[in-house]
């Protein structure tokens, strides 16, 4: 919001929330009939409006993708602090300004004598005629409405709402306050209005391409990083008063007061606001620049929708934890030549960068979904793009890789002893946090714990919890038919503590148990084996199933983030905003600590409370 909202501030529809979605009905039911039931639509207007609407909402994806696809755009990265929540929240309906200016258009098409009936296709004369306005009275009305926005009543009022996002995305330009964007509809339809009432052979055409001209332009200048060539200026040097690049409108989000063109720097140069280190700004963005790196996670797919919850995926929709919506559920066809490209052509990228103080992480991901970590034919070639990105971080600089759930499975790769055992010389430490994992659940359980119900005791993660918790007194019962396995956990327990380890066979043995430990799927009809009140402690990959109301079900090991954390904008798959999962806090700690041992395989039980000291002491707290 501005910060002193003024008159029509609010769009008519935000009481609406996602079921502003309606206000689209009118143009499909009128398109439906005019062109599957014999019914007429002059100039098939409603169907062309919901075509225009949906390239636009394309044509803002791909923007929000590139400009998130930090593999692609960190090196030309303009400026270089963190978007927040609060930011993705607030431009969360961007999307608004579709809806009116196809209401507006249409109520002109429908009101306005004459102003109906077009071709579908244009002519140059019209193009040129349309072009012509844009540059001369649009861009000039806009010049000096922009000005006058930065009035103190009107910047109060409502310019101070598009503003508030200091690090811009390609969205932020259309983010404004409704009666603001009445001002710029009507400034905006001088070029389409003024080609009509001149006598220029206004089309369809030239709406698509007009309102697309603008959408490009607008994400353009706000997109944050810098990609026009440098040749380009040089070989047209005049160039740089008709099109301005992302860097040149950057300026006007930091200084405010300079820059105010709508896409000329021509009108700033005659109104005397250019930045004076516009040039020198585009300049040294174009050099490029390498981006220190001291910690990365390597994180992976789950199911095939969580696609679009990856920060370049839909922010709105990555800025909550994952479920899938059932509004989601019309994108699942496009899932599929999504996993065929990344399966032939996937490698491991940067999805997601933060900063904890002066140390600077990254979320790395593994191009490859839940399910084919379980496909025999898959496991070399997911091992080797697991290397690949150990590798690669390491000769970016990094100090330490963390490795998430699937890509540290023990059959796929020993918990990471395969890469410490082949790479004898890393310079990079690899962890698994598993040591972090198993400290976060010891750290939920009751201090006069008495007796657990375990079970994936032959985990890294259940082995640890279950020597752990004899050595401390506790009775643990652990749940396995294997004599062989039970066997192999009670000789790592110290001979005095062996008593307190119990082999049971059957969920049934848990039924006076209150506290069950979970370390692989749990089904409803085996939960239903604990009493009444039971605390489900759990480190399986997915969450189990809630079955029981009369239980308690405990989130995955993850901890709360310190406040000093910056560029949080995303969330880790189920994780509430400002959560982690416990294995990717462990790399953040093991980074901080700057402990030199790499931490695969088997948990190193005496590392537990201090790796536990440790997050606390650099501010996480359990979630």
């Amino acid at each position: 919001m501005a910060t002193k909202p003024g008159a029509l501030t609010d769009w008519p529809w935000k009481k609406l929330g996602n079921w502003k979605y309606i206000l689209f009905a009118p143009f499909v039911v009128k398109a439906v009939h005019a062109n599957l039931l014999g019914g007429h639509d002059a100039d098939n207007w409603s169907l062309h409006m919901l075509l225009t609407s949906a390239l636009r909402y394309l044509h803002a994806q791909i923007w929000m993708s590139l400009s998130r696809c930090h593999f692609l755009t960190s090196k030309y990265q303009i400026q270089s602090k963190e978007i927040t929540f609060e930011q993705v929240d607030r431009e969360r309906n961007w999307d608004d300004y579709i809806l009116m200016y196809i209401f507006g258009m249409t109520v002109l098409h429908a009101m306005l004598p004459g102003f109906s009936n077009f071709p579908v296709f244009w002519d140059s004369r019209g193009i040129v005629m349309l072009l012509l306005l844009h540059m001369g009275p649009t861009e000039l009305v806009y010049y000096w409405a922009h000005r006058a926005l930065h009035h103190h009543f009107l910047y109060t009022r409502y310019h101070s709402h598009h503003h508030a996002s200091f690090i811009t995305e390609p969205i932020t330009g259309i983010v404004h306050p409704f009666a603001e964007h009445m001002m710029y509809m009507a400034i905006f339809a001088i070029p389409i209005l003024g080609t009509w009432a001149l006598g220029g052979e206004l089309s369809v055409g030239m709406l698509y391409f007009y309102w697309l001209f603008f959408d490009f332009m607008n994400a353009l200048g706000h997109c944050n990083f810098e990609f026009v060539p440098t040749w380009a200026f040089q070989v047209f040097p005049p160039l740089k008063y008709l099109i301005y690049t992302p860097s040149y409108h950057s300026l006007h989000h930091s200084h405010v007061h300079t820059n105010f063109a709508l896409f000329m720097p021509l009108y700033d140069y005659l109104g005397g606001t250019v930045d004076k280190i516009s040039d020198e700004l585009y300049e040294t963005v174009r050099q490029g620049r390498k981006e220190k790196i001291d910690f990365i996670f390597l994180a992976h797919g789950m199911e095939l929708l969580s696609t679009f919850h990856l920060p370049f995926g839909i922010p709105s929709f990555a800025a909550w934890p994952y479920a899938p919506k059932w509004y989601l559920w019309p994108l699942w066809p496009l899932t599929l030549p999504i996993l065929a490209i990344l399966w032939i052509f996937g490698k491991p990228f940067a999805s997601d960068k933060y900063r904890l103080l002066n140390l600077h992480t990254e979320t790395w991901v593994v191009p490859r979904f839940g399910f084919q970590y379980f496909l025999s034919f898959e496991k070399k070639r997911i091992t080797r793009l697991i290397e690949q990105a150990i590798l690669e971080a390491e000769k970016g600089g990094a100090r330490v890789i963390s490795l998430s759930a699937l890509n540290k499975n023990e059959s796929l790769n020993g918990g990471g002893t395969l890469f410490v055992n082949k790479h004898k010389d890393l310079r990079i430490r690899i962890i698994n946090g598993n040591t972090l994992t198993a400290a976060v659940i010891l750290n939920k359980l009751p201090t006069d714990l008495k007796q657990i119900f375990l079970t994936g005791a032959m985990s890294h993660i259940g082995r640890a919890i279950a020597i752990y918790l004899c050595q401390r007194g506790v009775q643990v019962m652990m749940l396995t038919t294997s004599q062989d396995q039970y066997e192999t956990i009670l000789a790592e327990v110290p001979v005095q503590y062996r008593g307190n380890l119990v082999q049971v066979v059957k969920y049934q043995d848990g039924q006076h148990c209150s506290v069950w430990v979970i370390g692989k799927a749990l089904t409803p009809s085996e939960q239903k084996w604990a009493p009444s009140g039971t605390h489900f402690h759990q480190f399986v990959l997915a969450p189990i199933l809630e079955s029981r109301k009369d239980c308690i079900y405990e989130k995955l090991p993850a901890m709360q983030v310190p406040k000093d954390m910056k560029g949080l904008r995303s969330c880790e798959m189920t994780m509430p905003r400002g959560v982690l999962h416990a294995c990717h806090v462990g790399g953040i700690v093991h980074t901080l600590e700057r402990w030199e041992h790499h931490e695969v395989g088997a948990i190193d039980v005496d590392r537990i409370d201090q790796t536990w000291d440790a997050a606390v002491k650099h501010g996480f707290k359990p979630m």
